[in-house]
């Protein structure tokens, strides 16, 4: 995965985050931001966290087991990330928003930029 990540080790400001479905049912995850750092071996690693509304990720998870991520970091910085780890909190109440973290458990796909924003326009976002 070390390979995938065009980076330097710092963190980065996400600016647009998705979680989603394989339906397309999205929530948008809010001040997401990247951190990469540089381990044992030089290998890279990326973990990054973000503001979503919990009940939304319950709301996805009930139908759905596997959730992925679009990270948008400006310019033709767009990537997809398949069925990340993705770590929450465990209030439901309708209005509470609260941190999760995520990282990828497969290299992160880099996404020409009409691609992203025409999968963008497809999501149904909660």
């Amino acid at each position: 995965m070390s390979d995938s990540i065009p980076f330097e080790d710092a963190t980065y400001l996400v600016e647009r985050a998705f979680v989603l479905a394989a339906d397309k049912t999205a929530a948008v995850l809010e001040q997401a931001i990247i951190t990469i750092s540089t381990g044992k071996g030089g290998k890279k690693r990326i973990s990054g966290s973000g503001r979503i509304h919990n009940i939304l990720l319950v709301q996805l998870l009930e139908d759905h087991d596997d959730l992925d991520m679009m990270l948008d970091l400006g310019g033709e910085f767009k990537y997809y990330l398949t069925s990340p780890d993705i770590g929450a909190g465990k209030v439901f109440a309708p209005d509470t928003q609260s941190s999760i973290q995520f990282s990828p458990t497969s290299p992160w796909q880099k996404m020409p930029e009409a691609e992203f924003d025409q999968l963008i326009n497809q999501l149904k976002i909660l």
